[in-house]
């Protein structure tokens, strides 16, 4: 071979390597969202400790993090299949209809659970002691209509209260809104809204109330303790960024722990970084409420699968919950905790 034929092929093999290293390059900036509520303090101390970046620079990558916010899942999915979104989190209802619809293609599938939390429908309309009083005056607020973990637990109810066949009876009642903005308009009385079914802490802030009242509780409909929150990914993601995926693992673990060992301080960042109106020894007492799990380990989410299967919002099916998230990470990327 010739000089020159020797400087082609050493540079058609350099720019092999460097095409086969960018293709297997990991993202520099990771997206991730949350919505309102203490019920998303893992992410919360996570973002304002900045774990996902500590974890990741122990695993070599320069790792920028980038945080938004959504008031519902929906959006969040949406998101997700547009390709603007990396780690979506919310509800149970929101994870299960787009790992349902993604099957065939992109194949959403759970990180991690966030907890296990009961949620309550809380109402000012004194007439109202269960859901059969409610009637064509009244408007029940939830994050998203039809699809939000609120609005697919009150179906359940609904079937089990008017019988099957009659899961969407209270739907008409139902508007798709925030939780801050649900609280603001229940409790100002100048809306139509009459109920919210909201989640920490705006459903315990709401009962201080004495206008208000508790209606339904979502352990009560599913049996005792369910995920509340999760976070999920596509395949595609995942696949591409197993560094990205275990630095977030690590980091969620290193967030929990912090949780656990220190509830005032995560309850203190909490309320600085979210601006929330509640003292710091009741943002506390949240955390450290019985009802209340900070855990990773999803708990009845193929029970609720199992309704939106029958119900026909979505078809494809599981027989554990283990079967709708990720495997865990290899043993070398398991989670350890970060240098603080």
């Amino acid at each position: 071979m010739t000089a020159r034929g020797i400087i082609r092929l050493v540079g058609t093999v350099a720019a092999l390597c460097v095409t086969i290293g960018a293709a297997r390059a990991e993202v520099s900036t990771v997206r991730l969202a949350k919505q309102f509520g203490i019920s998303y303090l893992p992410l919360t101390v996570m973002e304002e400790e900045g774990l996902l970046e500590k974890q990741a620079k122990g695993r070599g990558l320069d790792l920028k993090a980038e945080w938004l916010r959504f008031t519902g899942g929906s959006g969040m999915n949406e998101a997700l299949l547009s390709g603007n979104l990396d780690f979506a989190s919310g509800g149970v209802g929101p994870f299960l209809t787009i790992w349902g619809r993604t099957q065939g293609n992109i194949k959403v599938k759970g990180v991690a659970a966030l907890n296990a939390m009961p949620l309550w429908l809380v109402t000012t309309n004194p007439a109202v002691k269960s859901i059969k009083d409610f009637g064509s005056q009244d408007k029940i607020a939830l994050p998203t209509a039809k699809t939000s973990i609120q609005a697919i637990t009150l179906q359940m109810a609904a079937e089990k209260a008017f019988g099957p066949g009659q899961q969407a009876k209270l739907d008409p009642l139902t508007v798709s809104m925030g939780h801050p903005d649900a609280q603001t308009a229940l409790m100002g009385g100048r809306s139509e809204i009459t109920a919210h079914f909201g989640s920490p802490p705006f459903q315990e802030m709401e009962l201080k109330d004495p206008r208000a009242h508790k209606v339904l509780d979502s352990y009560d409909v599913m049996g005792g303790p369910h995920t509340f929150n999760l976070v999920w990914a596509s395949s595609r993601f995942v696949t591409a960024n197993p560094k990205v995926t275990a630095s977030f693992l690590a980091a969620l673990e290193d967030s929990l722990k912090l949780i656990r060992d220190d509830p005032a301080k995560a309850a203190a960042l909490w309320i600085k970084a979210e601006g929330a109106n509640i003292s710091p020894e009741e943002a506390e007492a949240l955390i450290r409420a019985p009802q209340n799990a900070w855990t990773t380990k999803p708990q009845r989410m193929t029970d609720y699968l199992a309704y939106m299967n029958r119900a026909g919002l979505v078809s494809a099916t599981a027989s554990s919950d283990a079967e709708l998230f990720f495997p865990a990470p290899a043993a070398g990327d398991a989670p350890k905790e970060a240098t603080r």
